[in-house]
């Protein structure tokens, strides 16, 4: 079993005074590092955010295909609304194991936008997974969804801007002719910012899964929900996972008084201590890295790397499933991701002049089955 590894941790107060220190940085980001940090005393209302929304993720993964199936954007490659099979992971497989609720984050810079500012060179024929407009559910479908997805990807995008600008103090030391303040202004005026909303279905017991277990143990094979991989943003930010026994709190869509779904019972602990987060370590080693149900951790991605000339290091992760032996098929597992990632047109190799949106467009294509 592979140890678990404890992320640098720094304070909301701190990042707000500035005061985090260069070396706390470089340990968390640095070439040397695990590529997480963890920020501590977040503002009281994530816990509240983080309950409600990642309920909502068993609700729109349970309901009618016939209502998920309107929530599908083929053009934009799946990365607006629901997905699910529509990913490749390692050796080719395509990824059934869990669905993804895909929404942009524009709203954060101008709340009238529902996508990524068009460029000369990319417009939503040529680049429409990032250039096609939201695809929210009905409110009468999953009444109160929006907001509160909105709200939350608010508060770790605001976060997320005070990341950056720490990093900012670290590479401005650290690489000639780095601009001042650069990271932090990417974060906080991109458009093409993209959060993803995942639900991990539970996974049904069979009478192979032990051999399938004993297998995968022998030949070091773990990643099987979400194969090793880098995001290629710049700062990803990342809630605690939720687990819910939907067996025992089914997730049928029954609206309370005020509008929204009530959140449903979350388990005080993964029902498998092996699942969750494992990033590969610069040594090669695999460890696993549990985040705090009342943190948000940010994970860093290649475009930083490459904004940064490689003084931060993306960060090779995956995520394993709660076992179906040990989870009686009736366990799912909830949670978020938001990507903050440069405008379309920005530069993320200074040196090559290649732009985030030519960056980006190759990564897509290797990502998404044909």
């Amino acid at each position: 079993m592979a140890p678990i590894a404890h992320a640098v941790t720094v304070s909301l107060n701190d990042l707000k005074n500035g005061t985090v220190s260069l070396e706390a940085l470089e340990e968390a980001f640095g070439p040397d590092s695990l590529g997480i940090l963890v920020v501590k005393d977040v503002p009281a209302e994530f816990a509240e955010l983080r309950h409600r929304l990642l309920s909502y993720s068993s609700y729109l993964g349970n309901l009618p295909k016939s209502e998920l199936d309107r929530l599908e954007n083929e053009k934009a490659k799946y990365l607006t609304g629901w997905s699910l099979g529509k990913e490749t992971l390692k050796n080719g497989q395509v990824d059934n194991l869990k669905g993804s609720y895909y929404a942009n984050c524009a709203f954060y810079v101008d709340p009238s936008l529902s996508c990524a500012k068009p460029t000369e060179k990319f417009n939503p024929d040529n680049f429409p997974e990032y250039l096609s407009p939201n695809m929210w559910p009905q409110e009468s479908t999953l009444p109160g969804f929006k907001p509160t997805f909105e709200d939350l990807c608010r508060l770790i995008i605001d976060v997320a801007v005070l990341v950056a600008r720490a990093c900012d103090r670290f590479a401005e030391k650290q690489i000639a002719g780095y601009p001042v303040g650069y990271l932090e202004g990417v974060v906080k005026t991109s458009t093409t910012t993209k959060a993803r909303l995942l639900h991990y279905f539970p996974e049904e017991v069979t009478a192979a899964d032990a051999s399938k277990e004993s297998n995968k143990e022998e030949e070091g094979d773990e990643d099987d929900w979400c194969a090793t991989h880098l995001d290629h943003g710049c700062l990803t930010g990342l809630t605690s996972a939720m687990f819910v026994d939907e067996a025992a709190t089914p997730p049928v869509v029954n609206p309370s008084a005020n509008g929204s779904l009530p959140p449903l019972g979350e388990l005080p602990t993964s029902p498998d201590p092996k699942a969750g987060l494992y990033i590969k370590s610069r040594t090669g080693q695999t460890v696993q890295v549990k985040i705090p149900r009342d943190c948000i951790a940010f994970q860093t991605g290649e475009a930083l790397e490459r904004i940064t000339g490689g003084k931060f290091k993306a960060v090779p992760h995956f995520v394993r499933g709660a076992r179906a032996e040990m989870s009686a098929g009736r366990i799912a597992r909830n949670t978020l991701a938001v990507f903050t990632q440069p405008n379309l047109g920005d530069e993320v190799d200074m040196e090559q002049h290649i732009t985030f949106g030519e960056f980006a467009r190759g990564i897509v294509a290797k990502n998404t089955v044909s």
